[in-house]
C-alpha cells in the first residue's frame, strides 16, 4: 500500500505531517509513504525511515492561490505532484492538508473522475454525542447539485460506511427542514422518491438540529448546505469549549473544580474531536483522494493516513464505480 503525502500543504506542515507519516508507518506494516515537498525542510523532522521516501519539490500551493489557475499553473507543486503520483499508478491514494479547492481540482483534472459520476462530493465524518460519529456529503465540492447528484452521494456514502467503518447497513438520511416526507423544496423532494425507491437503507428526512444525535450514518445534502452546516458545528463546538474554560477559569471554587473535571473534559473534547476521525474523503473519483484539516497536527494526519489506506485497501472505489454501473443499466 503506498500513499503520497503533500507535506507542504497545511498551516504545521511539514513537521506535524511528517511525524503524522512516521506515525503511521509504525502501525502499519505494509504501508509505504511518499512524502512530497522540500527535501531540506521535510529532513529537519523526518528520522530515516525505509519505508518513507521523499520527492523533493520547491513549489507549494497556497491557501490564498486560485485553485484551478494554481493547479494548472504550478505544474511541480507539491500538491500537484502527489496527485501525479496517482494518475501514474506510483501511488495507491494521496492526502493533503492543503487549499481544498485546488485538491479538489486535482483530483478531477489528474486523478479523474468515476465514468458514471457526474459529481464528485468532499465528505468528511463528523462527530455524535455517542461517538459513533456520520458521514456528511456534500460539504463543498459542488454549491448546486440535482437530485441525480444526491442518489449517487448516498451510494458512495453507504459503501464506504460498509467497507471502512463496518456497518452492515448504514442508515441514510436527507438532510432537510422538517421530517415529514413532503417538506423541503424542489431539490430535496425529488431526492426523498429517489431514495425512497433505491437499494439502501434510506431512513428518511433528518434536521439539522439532529445530527449530532447520529440519526443517520450518512447525510446528503448540496455542498452549499453541507457546507454551512459542516462550519457551524466547527464554529459552535471551538466557541462553547472557550465560554467553558472561561466559566470555569472564573474564581478560585471553579478552579478546583476544572481540576476535578478534567479528566471528563478531555475525554469530552476527544469526542468531539475532528482529528479521531480522519480527514474528508472525495468521492468519485478514480482513487482514493483525502482532504485533511488544514490545521491538522500529527495526530490528525496519522487519522487521514489510516482512513485512506482503508479506503484502499477495501477497494471502496471499484465498489462505486461497479455499483454506479448497476444503477445506469
Amino acid at each position: 500500500m503506498k500513499i503520497a503525502i503533500d507535506a507542504m500543504g497545511g498551516d504545521n506542515a511539514p513537521k506535524e505531517i511528517v511525524l503524522g507519516a512516521m506515525k503511521a508507518v509504525e502501525a502499519f506494516s505494509d504501508l509505504q509513504i511518499i512524502l512530497v515537498g522540500d527535501e531540506n525542510k521535510i529532513n529537519e523532522t523526518l528520522t530515516r525511515h525505509d519505508r518513507i521516501s521523499v520527492i523533493h519539490t520547491t513549489d507549494v500551493i497556497l491557501g490564498t492561490d486560485e485553485p484551478v489557475r494554481a493547479v494548472r499553473r504550478k505544474k511541480n507543486a507539491s500538491m500537484v505532484l502527489a496527485a501525479q503520483q496517482v494518475a501514474d499508478g506510483l501511488a495507491d491514494a494521496c492526502l493533503s492538508a492543503g487549499n481544498t479547492g485546488a485538491l479538489m481540482a486535482s483530483g478531477l483534472f489528474i486523478v479523474g473522475r468515476i465514468d458514471g459520476i457526474d459529481r464528485p462530493a468532499l465528505a468528511p465524518t463528523l462527530p455524535t454525542i455517542g461517538g459513533e460519529g456520520f458521514l456528511l456529503l456534500d460539504v463543498g465540492a459542488n454549491a448546486d447539485a440535482k437530485p441525480e447528484h444526491l442518489l449517487q452521494y448516498a451510494i458512495m456514502g453507504s459503501i464506504y460506511c460498509q467497507k471502512v467503518r463496518g456497518i452492515t447497513s448504514p442508515r441514510i438520511g436527507l438532510l432537510n427542514i422538517g421530517t415529514e416526507e413532503k417538506k423541503g423544496n424542489e431539490l430535496t423532494k425529488h431526492a426523498f422518491e429517489l431514495l425512497k425507491t433505491a437499494n439502501l437503507n434510506f431512513i428518511g428526512n433528518v434536521e439539522a438540529r439532529d445530527l449530532l444525535n447520529g440519526p443517520a450514518d450518512v447525510v446528503v445534502t448540496d455542498g452549499f448546505t453541507g457546507n454551512m452546516v459542516l462550519k457551524t458545528i466547527e464554529g459552535t463546538a471551538l466557541s462553547m469549549f472557550k465560554m467553558l474554560k472561561t466559566t470555569l477559569m472564573s474564581s478560585f471554587k471553579t478552579k478546583l473544580a476544572a481540576a476535578v473535571l478534567k479528566p471528563n473534559l478531555m475525554e469530552l473534547k476527544n469526542t468531539l474531536d475532528y482529528s479521531e476521525y480522519g480527514g474528508a474523503a472525495l468521492f468519485g473519483l478514480k482513487a482514493p483522494v483525502i482532504k485533511a484539516h488544514g490545521s491538522s497536527n500529527a495526530q490528525a494526519i496519522f487519522s487521514a493516513v489510516r482512513q485512506t489506506r482503508e479506503m484502499a485497501a477495501n477497494s471502496v472505489v471499484s465498489l462505486i464505480k461497479q455499483t454506479i454501473e448497476e444503477t445506469k443499466q
